[in-house]
């Protein structure tokens, strides 16, 4: 008999664009279309005349605001100090604004029920928010819903946060290239309805 692992969370990893938020939306659509409850938020990028000028954080409710933005012209200090990633700065104020009031829902399932909450991404833009990573590992902890994410893969530096997910037993990572996006959409949702089940099971 295989025994299989008894994971609760799904995350993506792999380097950027190489489609994981893409990965991302399409499981959320078909999680909506079989009945299951989903929210959260992707990153999605700003482009200006065919040149990425920043990116937004979007709830899967259609909300938009800023994460950051190209530092030209932007004078976005918190307590002054700016937070940058690269050439770009970001704005945490406005992706805690949109970000963390997501977070009070995940311990709300209803009875019998459970959903799927997404984070896309846990990575160094995010990880400048105390808060966010707080309600990070309260969702990851808790009972009531089902984590679909992404990590940005392991370079210089190890963020702190994203390895604590990635080393977690109960959360399956799967790597995404160019070569097996495709491919993954299936296997990702298989796993998905499986943590759904599990966890219809311990409520």
């Amino acid at each position: 008999m295989v025994k299989t692992a008894m994971y609760k969370h799904v995350f993506l990893t792999g380097p950027p664009g190489v489609g994981k938020t893409t990965l991302v939306q399409k499981a959320c659509e078909a999680l909506v279309s079989s009945g299951v409850g989903v929210e959260g938020f992707y990153t999605a990028e700003v482009r200006e005349g065919g040149r990425r000028v920043g990116f937004d954080v979007v709830t899967l409710a259609g909300e938009r605001g800023d994460l950051s933005r190209i530092r030209e012209g932007a004078g976005a200090s918190h307590g002054g100090r700016e937070c940058m990633v690269g050439q770009y700065v970001v704005d945490v104020p406005s992706f805690e604004s949109l970000a963390l009031p997501l977070f009070r829902h995940t311990g709300a399932a209803d009875e019998g029920s459970t959903k799927v909450f997404v984070i896309d991404e846990i990575g160094k833009m995010e990880l400048f928010s105390q808060p966010f990573i707080r309600a990070v590992r309260q969702t990851l902890d808790g009972s009531s819903c089902t984590v679909l994410g992404t990590i940005p893969v392991p370079k210089g530096k190890p963020l702190g946060v994203v390895e604590e997910v990635r080393s977690r037993r109960d959360v399956k990572v799967f790597t995404v290239s160019k070569e097996n996006r495709n491919a993954l959409l299936q296997d990702i949702l298989t796993t998905l309805q499986e943590c759904l089940k599990r966890g219809r099971q311990n409520q």
